[in-house]
């Protein structure tokens, strides 16, 4: 992730724009789409207060530290032993205490997807794209250090790059996301099977790229060619929700995106493609407890 060369100005109103920082695919002179590095040491990388986003997919391997991360609503303490995903778009902020030292791994989602040639590749482990359970996880330190075993060996291919360097880092990374899902399923007593049921792949996907527009059960069922019960069977299944609440969870989580930046309520009202206001508002209360507008003066 790269700062402006200019300082940033620290806005004081929870209106302020939000920055996107994108990746940086030929660092290493010839694209690829997977990067390490130490988040102590790390040039540009960001880690104080300033609200940001990135467009790609992060990992955080927590060694030393004390403090908060924020990853849009969801405030979680860090520590010896923290793993943190985030997914494209989701609005983050450190609050450290005590210098954070580890690693950060990030990649864009065509590293795997192309190769596998599967746009779900990457919906299959549970703790990305993830609007209900946590998105991090600590995990004893025995395991961790054999996680960061397979961090180290994607670093130390790094030192040594070779033509055939993207299939080596592939597989490790490949490994790595399989042990992951593995513990945080169990961790947050959820499924770890990669290979369910692919019509839950596919509305999680769908979902994804339809959520402004598409607010109903049915009409999601009507694309995917399945009934309503049977997508509210499967979701129930594999995520402990009805598809109706996956598609409110996104859509709340999406809308208090939107609030943390410069437009207008009456603005996100129409982007989201609510009827009206008082339609948005009677939503969005039913789903925080709170209006939008003091969502919005709360931050």
């Amino acid at each position: 992730m790269i700062k402006d060369d200019h300082k940033k100005r620290k806005e004081k109103t929870a209106a302020s724009a939000i920055k996107t920082y994108h990746f940086l695919t030929r660092k290493y002179g010839r694209e690829l789409l997977l990067d390490i590095g130490r988040i102590e040491s790390l040039k540009d990388f960001i880690i104080d207060d300033t609200p940001h986003n990135i467009s790609f997919y992060e990992i955080l391997f927590i060694e030393k530290g004390k403090g908060n991360f924020t990853l849009d609503e969801n405030k979680m303490t860090i520590g010896p032993g923290t793993i943190i995903f985030t997914s494209p778009g989701q609005i983050r902020r450190w609050n450290v205490k005590q210098a954070a030292s580890g690693y950060t791994l990030f990649f864009e989602k065509d590293f795997l997807n192309l190769f596998f040639m599967d746009d779900l590749f990457l919906y299959r482990f549970q703790f990305f794209h993830q609007y209900s359970s946590p998105t991090n996880m600590k995990i004893p330190m025995r395991i961790f250090r054999e996680i960061l075993k397979l961090v180290r060996g994607i670093e130390k291919e790094f030192n040594q790059l070779q033509n055939d360097s993207g299939h080596f880092l592939r597989a490790i990374l490949y490994q790595m996301l399989v042990v992951l899902n593995r513990n945080y399923a169990a961790t947050h007593h959820l499924q770890s099977n990669i290979y369910i049921h692919p019509d839950f792949f596919r509305f999680r996907s769908l979902l994804e790229k339809k959520y402004i527009t598409h607010h109903h059960v049915a009409t999601y069922a009507q694309i995917l060619k399945i009934s309503t019960n049977h997508l509210n069977k499967i979701c129930r299944q594999y995520s402990g929700f009805s598809a109706q609440q996956m598609i409110h969870n996104k859509l709340i989580s999406e809308i208090k995106r939107q609030l943390h930046s410069h437009r207008s309520i009456k603005e996100i009202v129409y982007q989201f493609e609510f009827s009206d206001p008082s339609n948005f508002n009677r939503f969005f209360k039913k789903m925080t407890g709170t209006t939008a507008l003091e969502y919005r003066n709360s931050l």
